[in-house]
C-alpha cells in the first residue's frame, strides 16, 4: 500500500477538524501535523507542504490567497514535486485555473478534479442550489435567464468559531435572515456552474440547531420551458445523479415537513421535488449536512479523487459505523 501524505493549513477550524477526522480513517492516507505555535509560520507551512502529497486549505479567503501564494513559490522550486492545492475557502471557487470540487457536476468532472493541481471546493449552499438547478438547464427544463428565487437554511456549525460560540454559549436567535444586501458570496458560484445568465435572489438563514441543511428553490411549472410536470423535474434529476453514490433523488413527492439537522454526520445530499399539481406549483429541496457533502464530506470525497484513491460509495460515518 503506497502511503499519501496530506498537510491540512488551518485544521483548527471547523472544516478542518471534520477533514482530519474523516482522513485519519483512511488507511491510505499520512497527515502532517504543525506544532500549535508553528501553525501561522510561513517557514514551517512551507516545509509541511514541501513534504505533501496534497494541501487542504481551510483558511480564511485572503489567508487561502497567502496559502496559495506560498504553494506558487513552492512549485517554482519543487516543479513537479510540488504539492497539489484543495481549496475550501470561497476565495478560487471562480477563479481561472482552478477546477470545481463537485465530483457529480457533470459528466467528467470527477476526472478534471482527478487530474488538476489546483481545486476548489463548493461552497454549502452552491452545492444544493447548484445540485439541483444543474441538470434542470441542462435539459432545458428551466431557461438560463429565468428569475429564481434560492431559499435557505443552515445550522449555526457553518458561521464560524463567533456564530457557534453565540449560539452554544448564549443560545443564539432562534431563527434569523442574513446577508439581506444581497451580495452573498455563494451566488457567483451558483450562477456559474449552474448554468444560469441572471442573478438568482439568494435569502440565507441561520437556525438554532448545530448541524444541517436545506436548499428551496420555488418554482411555477406553468413558467417553465414546455410546462412539465413534477415528474418530469424528478426525472431528468434522477438520469442525472443515476451513478452518484452519495447524492440520492427521492421517489416520493409528497409530505409537509422535512426538517434541515436530520442528516448530520452524514456525508450525503437527497434531492427532493415537492408539487401540487392542480396548482402547477413545486419546490425543489436540497437536503444536506452542511459541514458534509457542504464542507468537509466534499472535501475528502475532491482528496480521494486527486490523490487516485478510490471513490467513496459510503459516507464517512457508515464507514465508521462499520469499522
Amino acid at each position: 500500500m503506497v502511503s499519501k501524505t496530506v498537510f491540512i493549513d488551518g485544521e483548527a477550524g471547523t472544516t478542518g477538524l471534520g477533514i482530519r477526522a474523516r482522513l485519519e480513517a483512511v488507511p491510505e492516507i499520512t497527515l502532517l501535523h504543525l506544532p500549535e505555535g508553528e501553525r501561522k509560520e510561513n517557514a514551517a507551512r512551507r516545509a509541511a507542504m514541501a513534504a505533501a502529497d496534497l494541501v487542504i486549505l481551510c483558511l480564511p479567503d485572503q489567508a487561502a490567497r497567502e496559502a496559495v501564494a506560498l504553494a506558487t513559490d513552492l512549485r517554482a522550486d519543487l516543479g513537479a514535486g510540488a504539492p497539489r492545492l484543495l481549496d475550501a475557502s470561497t476565495a478560487h471557487r471562480t477563479a481561472p485555473g482552478w477546477v470545481y470540487g463537485f465530483p457529480e457536476l457533470a459528466a467528467g468532472q470527477a476526472a478534471a478534479i482527478a487530474g488538476a493541481a489546483l481545486v476548489a471546493n463548493p461552497g454549502c449552499y452552491a452545492t444544493g442550489a447548484i445540485a439541483l438547478l444543474r441538470p434542470l438547464v441542462e435539459r432545458g427544463l428551466i431557461a438560463p435567464d429565468m428569475a429564481l428565487s434560492i431559499h435557505a437554511v443552515s445550522g449555526y456549525s457553518g458561521g464560524g468559531r463567533m456564530m457557534i460560540a453565540a449560539h452554544e454559549a448564549a443560545g443564539g436567535p432562534a431563527f434569523e435572515l442574513y446577508a439581506l444586501g444581497l451580495e452573498h458570496k455563494h451566488v457567483p458560484e451558483i450562477i456559474r456552474y449552474a448554468g444560469l445568465a441572471q442573478r438568482p435572489l439568494f435569502v440565507p438563514a441561520v437556525g438554532h440547531f448545530r448541524q444541517g441543511m436545506l436548499v428551496s428553490i420555488p418554482l411555477f411549472l406553468d413558467t417553465l420551458p414546455g410546462r412539465p410536470a413534477a415528474a418530469d423535474l424528478r426525472a431528468a434529476l434522477a438520469r442525472h445523479y443515476r451513478d452518484a453514490a452519495l447524492i440520492t433523488v427521492s421517489s416520493d413527492g409528497t409530505g409537509d415537513k422535512l426538517a434541515a439537522e436530520t442528516p448530520r454526520e452524514s456525508d450525503r445530499m437527497t434531492l427532493h421535488v415537492f408539487a401540487h399539481e392542480r396548482h402547477r406549483q413545486a419546490v425543489l429541496v436540497a437536503h444536506l449536512d452542511n459541514l458534509g457533502k457542504g464542507a468537509s464530506g466534499a472535501a475528502v470525497q475532491n482528496a480521494r479523487l486527486m490523490l487516485g484513491l478510490p471513490a467513496l460509495t459510503q459516507d464517512a460515518k457508515e464507514l465508521a459505523d462499520v469499522r
